[in-house]
């Protein structure tokens, strides 16, 4: 894959420009720039450089007026089942990248390549040609996390020598893998600092240890651990505690909270303080669940491994506007300062995972501002508020495009988990309901020994979003799933009979673009029998923001189907009154 092609070249552009862009870059080559009209060719020494002239130069560098592009050159007839994909967002998970890639077809093999750019590259092989071609098509220059992927085709010497009955056909998924791997694609890029800061309490009146005589202590620790911290010493007047945030990288966090334990401990000795120092993290609610993890396996082995005991703060002190819950770890500050480590990893891992997930589908639900939701905890150093309403919190709610009409959906959820959505004397469903702006009722169950309850959601599409948002994550967070599962509901619609047909569309067509879309399976049940309101049931089942997807997808469709009948309704109303 030393062989490149670099195309729209200007008519002027001659072998001495190529030689000076690739001089000027410091990319060598092996041989003479063969120019044509608009395109040319050139061998690199090896891949690595080949690879290092395409990041460094493709739609970056000007020539006569016009931005090259720079590209592995590939025979026609070696176009076959394999791809590169280059500028993947360094710290994506690698299962996000799987179901991206699963969309188009049947993976044989994604391996990673090393390279000096910050964000990663992967050479992925498609059990087909028609699999790749649509995998490129598709991803190429699609936006993932504020990243534009770049695809293109390399070299597949073996798929060529074969016939096409010979090419390996499947159903989409992923085949026999290599070894096992961990991380994201770019865990071997430079490490940068995490969106999630960590959130202290101490006690307050170890606050002025901690800043140090005009600021002097809390710089050097800045300044050592290279991290920001913020001590929130104004907030909470006459609190017998106070917040400090740190954001860096992970050693960075960890090793100025350690700096931190150590002032404090130092401090307690000189004013005789007797009473124990017990670190205390700050950590949203919806990761809390994770890290207590099925039966409290994941917390009992952090407190084994580090030889602390540590204890949560009860769900009964949440509000919506305060969603952190104080993760209280006792022990010496080396033990105490092990135990950070442990449970932010784990914490972060949710985060990630979360936030990846979101970014991942959030791109197919138009005019969606995912930050204003509230399901996930703010990326920058500030604290959430303790109090006030939903506006002080949250910038103003998501705007969906042409979508102001109330909708009702009905979820389905375990029922064991009723008791959980509801909270005690029924403060939480409360809570839910007043922040998402939805009305949230739970019907009866059918029977006495039914696994599943419906809460039926009324109110627009962006309530919708936030209740079964906040739906979703409280079933996750109170493990009635296993932490390594995502949390699948069933959701019901209504649409009305004569558009049923629209949404299924010709063949099922409209239907299976829909699943492939939206990774959700939707099922509208033949031989229904309508409703009084000459309604039909479309069943959509999947993870949240699957769900999400398919249930906007198909209210485009009605209203595509309510403007058709208007439409047709104003022109018939002309004609009918000229025939009297």
């Amino acid at each position: 894959m030393n062989k490149l092609y670099i195309g729209n070249l200007s008519e002027n552009a001659v072998a001495s420009d190529l030689e000076s862009v690739f001089k000027d870059a410091k990319i060598p080559v092996s041989g003479p720039f063969l120019v044509k009209t608009g395109y040319a060719f050139v061998d690199c020494p090896d891949d690595s450089w080949a690879l290092k002239a395409i990041e460094a130069l493709s739609g970056k560098v000007e020539l006569h007026g016009k931005l090259i592009e720079v590209e592995h050159s590939v025979p026609k007839r070696q176009r076959i089942r394999k791809l590169q994909i280059r500028n993947i967002p360094p710290h994506l998970q690698w299962e996000v990248l799987d179901s991206l890639l699963v969309q188009y077809g049947v993976v044989e093999s994604c391996e990673q390549v090393n390279t000096d750019s910050e964000t990663a590259v992967v050479n992925v092989t498609y059990s087909n040609k028609e699999q790749a071609r649509q995998a490129l098509d598709k991803l190429n220059g699609f936006q993932l996390e504020n990243f534009t992927l770049r695809v293109a085709y390399i070299p597949d010497e073996m798929a060529a020598q074969q016939s096409p009955s010979q090419q390996p056909r499947g159903r989409r998924g992923f085949g026999q893998r290599g070894s096992s791997r961990q991380g994201s694609p770019g865990s071997v890029s430079k490490q940068k600092p995490c969106d999630l800061p960590l959130r202290l309490l101490v006690p307050t009146q170890f606050v002025g240890a901690i800043i140090g005589k005009e600021g002097a202590t809390i710089r050097n620790i800045t300044k050592q651990t290279q991290s920001k911290i913020d001590v929130h010493r104004k907030e909470n007047a006459g609190a017998a505690e106070k917040s400090i945030t740190i954001l860096s990288t992970p050693e960075g966090t960890s090793a100025a909270c350690k700096s931190i334990l150590e002032i404090m401990h130092k401090e307690a000795q000189d004013i005789k303080f007797t009473e124990e120092i017990p670190l205390k993290i700050l950590a949203h609610n919806n990761f809390v669940g994770r890290l207590i993890g099925k039966e409290g396996r994941n917390l009992k082995k952090i407190e084994q491994d580090t030889d602390t005991k540590i204890t949560i703060s009860p769900l009964q002190e949440l509000t919506l506007y305060n969603p952190e819950r104080t993760i209280t770890v006792k022990g010496n500050v080396e033990t105490c300062a092990k135990a950070e480590e442990e449970i932010m990893k784990k914490i972060r891992e949710s985060y990630e995972n979360d936030i990846a997930s979101m970014n991942l589908q959030a791109h197919l639900i138009p005019g969606l501002n995912l930050n204003a939701l509230g399901l996930f905890p703010p990326t920058s150093g500030m604290p959430p508020p303790t109090s006030g309403p939903p506006s002080a919190m949250t910038p103003p709610y998501p705007q969906f495009e042409q979508q102001s009409e109330t909708e009702t959906v009905h979820l389905f959820i375990p029922a064991l988990s009723v008791g959980a959505i509801i909270g005690k004397q029924g403060q939480h469903i409360k809570q839910l309901s007043r922040f998402a702006g939805a009305s949230i009722k739970i019907a009866p169950a059918e029977a006495p020994d039914a696994k599943v309850r419906m809460v039926i959601i009324t109110g627009p599409p962006e309530a919708q979003f936030k209740a079964q948002g906040r739906i979703y994550g409280k079933i996750k967070e109170e493990n009635f799933v296993s932490p390594k599962e995502e949390v699948k509901l069933e959701a019901h619609i209504r649409v009305p009979s004569f558009a049923a047909g629209r949404v299924i569309g010709k063949g099922g067509k409209t239907v299976n673009e829909l699943q492939n879309l939206s990774s959700a399976e939707v099922v509208v049940p033949r031989d229904q029998t309508p409703d009084e309101n000459d309604q039909v049931v479309v069943k959509i089942t999947g993870h949240f923001y699957a769900c999400q997807v398919a249930q906007r997808k198909i209210q485009e469709i009605l209203t595509q189907v309510k403007q058709h009948q208007q439409q047709k309704a104003l022109q018939s109303g002309p004609s009918q009154s000229r025939r009297k």
